[in-house]
């Protein structure tokens, strides 16, 4: 690997373009998903929907972005990161364009679960691509870099809603959507300037052998698959079932308008940024277990906080920013902790089951909330779900080693054994 390091974070030259393609790929992803939680209470209106199917169009995107992660991941032991993670990017691109047309529940969510395919398998091979890619050393806080991308295409998100929505009437959602297109232009880049990683280069030609899928369940690899895909149950069910409900919550439960409501995003997002970047800094310095462990207590800890007890609304302003910082920067740790724990062969295949594994499972927890909010009320549901799941991260944590420093592995090394 050429060693000419220069500027951010001393990338080398044959790290700059994988970073920043993996950096856009991630923040134009969170562009795309966040758009639908933005415009969730606008759809929930125009086609008259229970709470139970405005959950209901979250989960089938997240299902569907399980299975768009392993086949994803799978895919790119075998044809390269590159090019799996450029076919992701055209694909919830495309389908997030697609769904300003919709004209009826089932179109829309037709549309939303295809774009669910390329939204998980853009994360299950960008994150493989930048940890193939940068140093062990470094590994925790570039990721944590790239992680926090998706904090700013919320952003961005967050910006064109206040712009569109009270400004366009009926058409402001369908601009939302079709802004969705926008990453299409970094197939582009991805396809001309990214290199694919010299340890692929290397494995590559063993895992085109056969399928590397069925690797994750041999007798040396399970134990790893299940408690990693455990962990990611934890991690993204507390995410998905609080912020995809968030802006409705504030404007169904606190009553505030789009642009009321705007400043406590923005603060999440605040947050979520801080989050990401540093979480990136601990797990390098803290370790992994140690790193995942703190950011899962404190996020139930903040969520329970922010939906069960009654506080004033600057109190909940306030609380935004650690809400954000402690649900998002949790997975800025996956990326590095999942990249050491997978061994080359199979590494693909491997973050891309357990990571998406937890997605498919979180994929109900949208719906679980709506749900639940029928019972105990929208604030009550989210108060119970979100601190509960978050257990399961710190469960699956006991049964998995440290892997601070660790190089990357082959399944004949002692350590996969």
């Amino acid at each position: 690997m050429a060693d000419q390091r220069t500027g951010l974070l001393a990338l080398t030259s044959d790290e700059r373009p994988a970073f920043w393609a993996t950096f856009f790929g991630w923040g134009l992803d969170g562009f795309d998903y966040m758009l639908y939680a933005l415009v969730l209470g606008t759809l929930i209106t125009v086609f008259k929907l229970s709470d139970t199917q405005g959950g209901l169009l979250g989960t089938f995107t997240l299902a569907l972005s399980a299975l768009g992660g392993i086949i994803a991941g799978t895919v790119s032991d075998r044809i390269g990161r590159v090019r799996t993670l450029a076919i992701a990017v055209l694909v919830y691109s495309v389908f997030t364009f697609l769904s300003g047309f919709a004209t009826s529940f089932g179109t829309l969510l037709a549309f939303r679960a295809l774009e669910g395919l390329g939204f998980g398998g853009e994360w299950a091979v960008g994150s493989v691509l930048i940890a193939e890619t940068v140093a062990p050393e470094r590994r925790g806080r570039i990721l944590g870099l790239v992680q926090g991308s998706w904090a700013l295409g919320w952003a961005v998100a967050v910006i064109a809603s206040v712009v569109l929505l009270p400004n366009f009437g009926a058409l402001g959602w369908r601009l939302m959507f079709w802004l969705g297109v926008l990453p299409a232009l970094l197939v582009f880049y991805i396809l001309r300037r990214v290199r694919e990683p010299e340890i692929w280069r290397q494995e590559g030609r063993k895992a085109a052998r056969g399928l590397s899928f069925p690797r994750l369940f041999s007798s040396r690899i399970i134990r790893i698959t299940v408690w990693t895909s455990l962990l990611a149950v934890g991690a993204q069910s507390g995410y998905y079932a609080i912020f995809t409900w968030l802006p409705t919550y504030l404007s169904t439960v606190r009553h505030l308008s789009v642009i009321g409501s705007g400043g406590y995003l923005f603060m999440v997002i605040a947050g979520s940024f801080t989050g990401y970047i540093l979480s990136g800094y601990f797990t390098d310095r803290l370790g992994r277990k140690m790193n995942f462990a703190i950011f899962s207590i404190l996020s139930g800890v903040i969520i329970l906080a922010y939906t069960h007890f009654t506080i004033s609304n600057v109190t909940m302003l306030i609380l935004s920013f650690p809400l954000g910082f402690f649900a998002s920067g949790i997975f800025s740790g996956f990326g590095p902790f999942l990249a050491e724990l997978f061994p080359n062969e199979a590494r693909g295949a491997g973050q891309g089951f357990a990571y998406n594994f937890g997605r498919g499972v979180a994929a109900f927890a949208p719906v679980s909330v709506g749900a639940l909010a029928g019972i105990y009320g929208l604030a009550g549901s989210m108060s119970i779900f979100g601190p509960g799941v978050y257990l399961l991260c710190i469960i699956a944590l006991l049964f998995l080693p440290e892997t601070k420093g660790r190089a990357l592995q082959s399944i004949g090394d002692p350590e996969m054994a």
